[in-house]
């Protein structure tokens, strides 16, 4: 399949889909300290890749991660992607950021998958 320019943008990659997971450490500040330390992890998914997956979407109706990314991501436009969050907590001790950094490895284990399927879709592979 031959892709516009346009289409080619919405992947943000050079040649193929570029998304990210994010950990980040959140603290929040009131008055004049520190209130509360959240752990967060975020996903930005590339557009393209979204819309495609969004289309597919009963081909991962097995796939909780994948479905649930596309029904809690929000669109925010075409420099930031479809934003969602697949975790957030307090930090209060350390087991928050050990169960954050499972779904971290778990996100990008989803990502990978939905830019697999994109390539395969778009015959982007090597």
């Amino acid at each position: 399949m031959k892709l516009t320019q346009k289409q080619r943008d919405q992947l943000w990659g050079e040649v193929g889909p570029y998304s990210e997971a994010k950990l980040i450490v959140e603290t929040r500040i009131l008055d004049d300290q520190v209130s509360r330390v959240f752990i967060v992890v975020e996903v930005s998914i590339n557009p393209l890749t979204f819309e495609i997956i969004s289309k597919n979407s009963k081909q991962f109706a097995d796939d909780q991660m994948i479905i649930q990314l596309i029904e809690h991501s929000e669109d925010r436009g075409q420099s930031f992607g479809y934003v969602s969050m697949a975790f957030i907590q307090e930090y209060r001790d350390e087991s928050v950021m050990k169960e954050a950094k499972k779904v971290l490895e778990y996100t990008k284990t989803t990502i990978i998958k939905m830019h697999k399927f994109v390539m395969d879709l778009l015959d982007l592979g090597n």
